[in-house]
């Protein structure tokens, strides 16, 4: 199976970083390719830029239809999802939707960390629109904007994990949801930190993506 991520935003290392994540937990049968939307904009932060960068995804699911079986969308907002469906046969998920998905899986309950508070809005229509209120306790801004995550040595890291920290004990979820692909490289570090499962939607699109084909 050729699974091809697509990132709303024009930020390659952050692409590089979701092509990683993506090929650490894919299985040997699985092809991992990324793509950069280069018509976007340097983050997503909010509903005006997901606007933006819709049309660069929607070109970018049209061009690149015969290269895939399968597309995900790489940004925690799902930019553009409903209309990449519309335009291709093909399975495309977002990796907020199947990160929540994965999260949720079996009832558990699970709180959202994502980065800036502009983000929220879109965060909390999506949760209702896949019908996931009844399990997400909160979506919550660790006032991390998407780029820092992108400076290495810096203080987001910590800044995200002392979110998650106040998510457990406000919140008390089953489950964290790292909302945001530049988290991507954070998962695995923070579940064996906090000792519940922390998802980050780009293993959790290629895994849910895996399971469909197996049982197609």
């Amino acid at each position: 199976m050729r699974i091809c991520f697509i990132n709303p935003n024009s930020t390659a290392t952050m692409t590089d970083k979701i092509a990683a994540a993506a090929r650490d937990v894919a299985g040997a049968a699985t092809r991992i390719s990324a793509v950069t939307n280069t018509a976007g904009p340097p983050s997503i932060q909010g509903a005006a830029d997901g606007d933006r960068a819709a049309p660069g995804v929607l070109a970018l699911v049209r061009d690149l239809e015969d290269t895939a079986d399968a597309f995900v969308i790489g940004c925690f907002d799902d930019t553009g999802l409903a209309a990449a469906r519309a335009l291709t046969a093909k399975p495309v998920l977002g990796i907020g939707e199947a990160a929540m998905q994965m999260a949720g899986q079996g009832g558990r309950s699970f709180s959202v960390v994502t980065t800036l508070s502009a983000s929220l809005p879109v965060l909390e229509a999506n949760v209702a629109a896949y019908g996931l209120r009844g399990l997400c306790r909160r979506v919550r801004a660790s006032e991390v904007a998407v780029l820092e995550l992108e400076e290495a040595g810096g203080a987001a890291e910590q800044r995200v994990a002392a979110e998650i920290a106040r998510a457990l004990a406000e919140d008390r979820p089953d489950a964290v949801v790292l909302g945001c692909a530049g988290m991507a490289d954070l998962a695995a570090r923070f579940t064996a930190r906090f000792g519940l499962p922390v998802v980050d939607g780009v293993a959790a699109a290629v895994r849910l993506l895996e399971e469909r084909m197996a049982h197609c």
